[in-house]
């Protein structure tokens, strides 16, 4: 029997998945709104219903985070999206402006290939499925090799529901013999229209290179900045929540707090109430060789980690009930470390007097790896908050909340959704948190609201009252030129 190596089994799967997907679109390009709308609810409830079974298989086979957080990030994915998404029109006409007398149709953009993270696996899985899905296109799954199984699972069970609900097979599928030579072959395929990339610089860099149209999202490199004028008990406990839910996997996390001096000594003190140790310079260096490589990149193996298990690979021990490492710093840049992004229990610190000094020291960490993404404030004065909101060069800004939550959207009136888009400035095409809106097109049908400058169409001098046979010959032989031309 003939074996063939990794990469052309790689390559073949994804051939054939996405031409079964494409055939399956064919069909599903025609479904009704009732049909789409069933479909999706029924994932949305098996989904909920699997969250526990899918985050402990993600926890146990990534090794990151938490596996009872990852079922929240999974039921957030299954009811929080399809919620937010479920009275969405996106059959047939979906809008209409009598005055303009423009319809409004619904477009569905085709095959999707779905690129997804190692730290938030099966709950982008989800939401991938029902936004494309409820936008009536077809989704093939490339998972990122550490969590290729469960990934398959939550895809395939999608998959199952939607069958049985009417779907047509093959509409949702995920790659199971995981390549780079396979992932390439998926995006460049000519059956793919677009493809959507959650996860880090280098997977979104190659979504971007094969000329397709590609959703992608930068790194977090998330400042929350605490002005005097804030509900400091409350952002103690929230920094600490968010920063240590599922050990800050989710690229919303507060990366480093920028702190107001008057209040940052009351601060230090609640955080340390809540879980926070914070590290003296030998141990924050430990943290720095321990964190990143020498060329800054980000060392995997500490990803999703406890604050615990990452005291004790760096060599030190931290207090029981240690929640979060923190960090204090004076710099930014390639000089610190800490000051990069951190999908991990460790956040930095800094102390600016006013709130003028806090927002350069914001911007000066979103320059250095999180632009066009996200900042957090607490704040009760209003002119700060919005001093914030108009001059930092992130599209999320959120206000007294928890990064993690707040960004995607659980606690935010912002869209819910797994993928976040940071801008032109953050390399991507939209600033919006990503969601069926975006995985269709819509056609205008136009009827004419004013007659066509006809004497202006005319060649030569304009004359007084040309008699009516010789506009209509004028007109047609425009028309007819214009056909010959295509």
């Amino acid at each position: 029997m003939t074996e063939f190596d990794k990469d052309l089994v790689s390559i073949q799967e994804a051939r054939q998945l996405t031409v079964q997907a494409y055939e399956a679109w064919k069909v599903w390009s025609r479904a009704s709104q009732e049909l789409v709308d069933r479909v999706c609810a029924a994932m949305s409830e098996a989904a909920y219903a699997a969250a526990e079974r899918l985050g402990r298989m993600a926890h146990e086979e990534t090794g990151y985070g938490v596996a009872a957080h990852k079922k929240l990030k999974n039921q957030f994915a299954a009811r929080g999206v399809w919620d937010s998404i479920k009275d969405i029109k996106t059959v047939g006409v979906v809008k209409v402006d009598e005055k303009k007398k423009i319809y409004e149709i619904a477009w569905p953009m085709g095959v999707i290939a779905a690129l997804t993270p190692s730290t938030n696996p099966t709950s982008t899985v989800i939401y991938k499925v029902l936004i494309a899905v409820k936008a009536r296109d077809a989704i093939v799954i490339a998972p990122h090799p550490s969590a290729a199984r469960c990934c398959f699972e939550a895809a395939s069970l999608l998959a199952k529901v939607a069958e049985e609900n009417g779907a047509p097979r093959g509409l949702i599928s995920c790659l199971q013999n995981i390549s780079l030579q396979g992932t390439q072959e998926l995006m460049s395929h000519k059956n793919v229209a677009l493809i959507l990339a959650t996860g880090g610089t280098p997977m979104v860099r190659a979504a971007h290179s094969t000329g397709k149209p590609a959703y992608g999202v930068g790194p977090g490199n998330v400042p929350v900045y605490v002005d005097r004028s804030a509900d400091i008990e409350k952002a103690a406990s929230y920094i600490v929540a968010s920063k240590a839910f599922d050990c800050s996997t989710i690229c919303a996390t507060e990366q480093a707090v920028v702190a107001d001096t008057p209040i940052a000594r009351r601060l230090e003190e609640l955080m340390k109430q809540e879980g926070a140790y914070f590290v003296n310079e030998a141990q924050a260096n430990l943290l720095r060789k321990l964190l990143f490589n020498p060329d800054g990149g980000m060392n995997t193996a500490t990803v999703g980690k406890p604050a615990d298990y990452l005291a004790g690979m760096a060599g030190f021990e931290t207090p029981r009930n240690t929640r979060i490492l923190v960090a204090k710093l004076s710099q930014t840049g390639k000089e610190e470390p800490l000051s990069r992004e951190k999908l991990t229990t460790v956040l930095g610190w800094y102390e600016t007097d006013g709130w003028e000094a806090g927002c350069e020291r914001c911007i000066e960490l979103i320059q250095f790896g999180g632009r066009g993404h996200s900042l957090i404030i607490h704040a009760k004065d209003e002119k700060v908050i919005m001093a914030f909101g108009l001059e930092k060069p992130v599209f999320r800004i959120a206000v007294n909340t928890m990064g993690t939550m707040g960004a995607i959207g659980l606690t935010t009136g912002v869209m819910p959704s797994l993928t976040l888009g940071a801008g032109g400035v953050g390399g991507s095409i939209t600033g919006d948190n990503v969601t069926a809106y975006h995985l269709f097109n819509i056609k205008r049908l136009a009827y004419e609201l004013s007659a066509p400058p006809l004497e202006a169409m005319i060649p030569g001098e304009p004359r007084i009252g040309p008699a009516p046979y010789e506009i209509e010959a004028v007109v047609r032989s425009v028309v007819e030129e214009i056909l010959r031309s295509r």
